[in-house]
């Protein structure tokens, strides 16, 4: 796999080698060697998650764990096209509040990490999009937590507007980051 750090320190672009002839194609999805190589990352993934949105326009996020059941997530799209979005919620990071956005596809192949304290969410920009994720801590429904997609100081900017966007209730009703208590951050 190719590698290449992104501009928020911890996050990491894969873009595997794919093989194609005349009956498709072939790529290696995972390979813990090439991780470790290019993360330093050592722990163990101990989920798959995947999720499939209908329609065009669906927002996912900006979703996050508490330590101790922060997550890594490993994210690419099997099927369709996203654009992945990943916060920088640590406190003493000299990028608090910046994110990084990258298309990832089922064309590109292309698979984002996103260490620990960072929030994540995409945004689908075809129907029946697939995202795959794995992740190194179970899911904790006692430590999830989530920050509004629209929080201004972030300055994402996504592909749909509000009143056309597809989400959860949650995620409709997620706090903007001046509400967050400061101990629920990184």
């Amino acid at each position: 796999m190719l590698t290449s750090q992104l501009t928020l320190e911890g996050l990491c672009l894969f873009e595997p080698r794919v093989f194609r002839d005349d009956r498709g194609y072939f790529h290696e999805a995972f390979n813990l060697r090439s991780f470790a190589n290019a993360t330093g990352w050592t722990e163990s993934f101990v989920q798959d998650n995947e999720s499939m949105s209908m329609t065009v326009g669906t927002v996912r996020g900006l979703h996050y764990q508490l330590s101790p059941s922060a997550q890594g997530k490993l994210v690419r799209v099997p099927y369709g096209s996203v654009l992945d979005v990943a916060v920088d919620i640590r406190r003493t990071s000299p990028t608090f509040g910046q994110h990084a956005a990258v298309e990832l596809s089922a064309h590109n192949g292309l698979q984002l990490w996103i260490p620990p304290g960072f929030a994540h969410g995409f945004c689908t920009l075809e129907p029946k999009t697939v995202v795959a994720y794995k992740v190194d801590a179970y899911y904790d429904p006692a430590r999830e937590r989530s920050i509004n997609w629209r929080e201004p100081s972030f300055a994402i900017e996504w592909p749909v507007i509000s009143s056309e966007a597809t989400l959860s209730d949650r995620d409709h009703e997620a706090p903007m980051l001046s509400a967050v208590p400061v101990t629920e951050l990184f």
